[in-house]
């Protein structure tokens, strides 16, 4: 098959959920509602915390900072595809494709180590309440947000310029909506075991190991929380957990299964699909999740509409 050289690539086309033109109407409104719902609540979680004094807690700054970080999260992927529908076109340069694939990484890592920091901070809570503010001081909730940060970059700009060393085939069309690293490294006409090699590498970095100190950290809570003499202790300690686990359950169980299922799989727009579950689904689902039964939001939320 002829190949091309990676600096001669100018530009992939996304071929997104469907080819029909009587659906694109219909997918251009739903996810511009879904995209406007994720933003709005999100931005309310944010300003609720940021208004209300006695939510300056640990648990409520990770909680700020994942609803920030799922704003930037949707608006990677969702605003392009966006683009796209209302324009007809469905091609995205070779640049912006790079661009949107770090972008894409580094909050889909922060989200990771948020959501064990979160865990983490409630174990704290629980199994250790009499040590909690000096242990989760801001000091320490401050650097776990930093090398969230930081080590979700390193290893998404590890990607980029992995990917900066491929050929591509002439073929360069993708059956997703937005540049995801394995559809992307899919596309390669050379050797790409080092790429995959890195990927699953960096899967178990940012999925397995985060997910194993979760899973600890609750079989913990859960021993603490059955140990407690109080019906009302067990009930707040479950209900905040069990909004957390909801939302580890929605966004571990489809990445990781995007992840490590797509490498042995051909490309598919089932893939796409799944992949709406942890782009889309879960960033919009996320403040509904942490809200509903959580009264000190919904009590700062009445404070916002006086």
């Amino acid at each position: 098959m002829e190949t091309e050289n990676q600096t001669c690539v100018s530009e992939f086309i996304l071929l997104g959920f469907s080819e029909d033109t009587e659906m694109q109407p219909l997918l251009f409104g739903m996810f511009l509602s879904m995209y406007l719902v994720t933003v709005f609540a999100n931005f309310l979680i944010i300003l609720a915390i940021i208004s209300d004094s006695h939510l300056h807690t640990p648990m409520y700054f990770f909680l700020s900072n994942l609803s920030f970080t799922d704003i930037c999260f949707t608006s990677t992927t969702v605003p392009k595809m966006l683009l796209n529908i209302q324009t007809e076109s469905k091609t995205i340069t070779y640049e912006n494709c790079l661009i949107q694939m770090y972008f894409f990484l580094v909050c889909s890592g922060v989200d990771i180590f948020l959501l064990t920091a979160m865990a983490y901070d409630r174990f704290v809570a629980i199994c250790h309440p009499l040590h909690y503010m000096v242990i989760m001081n801001p000091r320490v909730c401050g650097l776990l947000l930093l090398v969230s940060w930081l080590l979700s970059g390193f290893v998404s700009l590890l990607h980029v310029l992995m990917v900066l060393q491929l050929s591509f085939c002439t073929e360069l069309e993708m059956p997703h909506f937005f540049c995801e690293l394995n559809q992307v490294v899919q596309l390669a006409c050379s050797d790409t075991f080092l790429n995959d090699l890195v990927m699953y590498f960096s899967t178990g970095i940012l999925g397995f190991i985060p997910l194993t100190g979760i899973l600890y950290t609750y079989s913990k809570i859960i021993s603490s929380i059955l140990g407690s003499s109080t019906a009302r202790g067990k009930y707040k300690a479950f209900s905040t957990c069990g909004s957390h686990l909801s939302v580890v359950s929605l966004f571990y169980g489809t990445i990781l299964g995007v992840y490590l299922t797509s490498a042995a799989t051909e490309n598919s727009r089932a893939n796409a699909i799944t992949s709406v579950m942890y782009t889309v689904v879960a960033p919009l689902l996320n403040p509904f999740i942490y809200s509903l039964r959580n009264k000190d939001i919904k009590q700062a939320f009445k404070k916002l509409s006086r």
